[in-house]
């Protein structure tokens, strides 16, 4: 609900000053406070959270002088008109946004289920105990279920952060290896580690998987880790390339599958490398307006046997492998999957719109 400073009447203005053209009011104490700085780019960061609330306003007809204040009552952020302005002209020209057209209140209730239902089964494909319900009790509530390891807890609240995280990147339209390196402490920070197990930067030591093969048990190396950090930069690289330009929802399917697929061959990390991928491939569909595409647990097995079938098929990516997602007919049944999966979050989406 719109703060009452805004439309306040003239005569309701004490300790107030008094902006004639629109017959507002401003807090003083506010105004002198107020850091004002070119453009007010250093304040981009800080609005990207509450973009829809901003355009909200602004398609209210809202003044920015106005905007800059209700962001203040509502989130304690103390910024100029000029910032709110430099923000809409960033963000007026946005594409599509999944939310357009849901009220605000079912809004924030829409964001909470898809961080759940991505939060659960993101970890559940790694083994947390936790259901649905559970983790939605802990996210929204804080709480523990009896029963359940601590570390599962502290796995989906990781998770959870990380969903935040990924959103806050929006703004940048492109991701540097600070900003893996920084998803990869928020998702694992709470595990012990060592110094052959580094958080938040590349692996230090070669890792692989085991799978089964003619009713045999095969391993399966992934990149080595000298080789780590010259592929990954060739990994962002094409990643930014695919940002932005989604136009429809079979480019951000590909988008995606390109973006997991290859980062799990490299598995840069030593741990978290699943999470991490499907966070990370999420943000140029998020970008393109789409709801995330989540992997349901129940589909764990089918999961991990096509991304199993087709690394084997390629071979393991190497600085004279480089290339990053090779053979891409190969994950057309993969591909077909991810569409079916991607049900889960539009049918949310379609319910909170009413359709």
């Amino acid at each position: 609900m719109m703060s009452a400073v805004i439309g306040r009447r003239l005569e309701n203005c004490n300790n107030y000053i008094i902006d004639k053209s629109k017959k507002s009011c401003y807090n003083v104490r506010v105004m002198i406070k107020k850091v004002v700085t070119k453009g007010g780019k250093p304040f981009q960061s800080k609005l990207s959270p509450y973009e829809v609330e901003v355009m909200d306003l602004k398609a209210n007809g809202i003044s920015l002088r106005a905007i800059a204040e209700e962001m203040r009552i509502r989130h304690g952020l103390v910024i100029s008109h000029n910032a709110v302005a430099s923000f809409l002209r960033t963000h007026g020209a946005r594409r599509r946004n999944f939310l357009d057209g849901i009220s605000e209140s079912r809004r924030t209730e829409l964001l909470k289920a898809i961080r759940a239902v991505w939060t659960h089964d993101s970890t559940a494909i790694e083994g947390n105990m936790l259901s649905l319900g559970d983790t939605m009790a802990v996210l929204e509530y804080g709480l523990t279920v009896k029963g359940k390891p601590l570390k599962d807890h502290q796995d989906v609240v990781a998770h959870a952060k990380g969903v935040d995280f990924v959103r806050s990147l929006l703004d940048k339209g492109r991701i540097s290896a600070e900003d893996v390196f920084a998803l990869h402490r928020i998702v694992v920070s709470d595990e012990t580690r060592d110094i052959y197990k580094p958080v938040g930067s590349w692996k230090r030591e070669d890792n692989g998987t085991y799978g089964a093969e003619g009713g045999r048990s095969v391993y399966m190396p992934y990149a080595t880790a000298d080789e780590t950090p010259e592929l990954m930069r060739d990994w962002i690289k094409a990643f930014n390339s695919r940002f932005s330009g989604i136009a429809d929802d079979q480019s951000a399917t590909e988008a995606y599958l390109f973006a997991h697929v290859s980062f799990v061959r490299i598995h840069p990390f030593f741990d978290g490398n699943g999470r991490i991928a499907r966070l990370l491939a999420n943000l140029p569909v998020l970008y393109a307006g789409f709801p995330p595409i989540v992997v349901p647990s129940e589909a764990r097995l089918d999961y991990i046997r096509e991304l199993w079938d087709y690394q084997r098929a390629v071979g393991v990516i190497s600085l004279a492998n480089r290339e990053l997602l090779p053979e891409p007919t190969r994950l057309d049944s993969l591909r077909r999957l991810i569409r079916d999966w991607w049900r889960t979050t539009l049918d949310l989406v379609a319910e909170a719109k009413g359709k």
